[in-house]
């Protein structure tokens, strides 16, 4: 429990990880500013502390996979929620995409090259005109 660990073990701990294990311990929800809020009385940080991190502790919040920003603000953990996929749907929809195309769309290698702009590339625009100014010298021109 955090209540129980002293401040020297908790300063050991990153700030997801005190706002994971607080977030399981008290089996809520919480915003931000009042989990950050929370870190910081366990911590022991001063007010100026809290505005300079919390910044730092969101960005931590948001790139960790562990948390899961709810639609009311709060965060918890990931762990705490699943993903429902009806799998019939994923089904209906491969099914209904494979009949969308039809012979008379189908494209042969040769239709997909003719639709490409290779054909209208020139050799002059292969030129590249920032070398075209430039000149070969040997070495007897250099030492002069």
């Amino acid at each position: 429990m955090l209540s129980e660990m002293n401040r020297e073990n908790l300063e050991l701990l990153s700030y997801t990880k005190i706002a994971e294990m607080y977030l399981k311990e008290h089996k809520k929800t919480m915003n931000t500013a009042d989990l950050f809020r929370e870190i910081c009385k366990l911590l022991g940080l001063s007010d100026e502390e809290y505005q300079e991190k919390i910044g730092d502790f969101f960005e931590s919040l948001t790139t960790s996979k562990d948390f899961i920003l709810l639609n009311d603000g709060n965060w918890d953990l990931r762990a705490n929620h699943s993903v429902k996929i009806d799998i019939d749907d994923i089904y209906e929809e491969t099914e209904a995409d494979d009949e969308e195309v039809s012979d008379d769309e189908e494209l042969s290698e040769e239709d997909n090259y003719e639709d490409e702009d290779y054909d209208d590339v020139q050799d002059d625009d292969i030129i590249d005109d920032d070398y075209s100014d430039l000149t070969i010298v040997d070495d007897e021109e250099l030492d002069n």
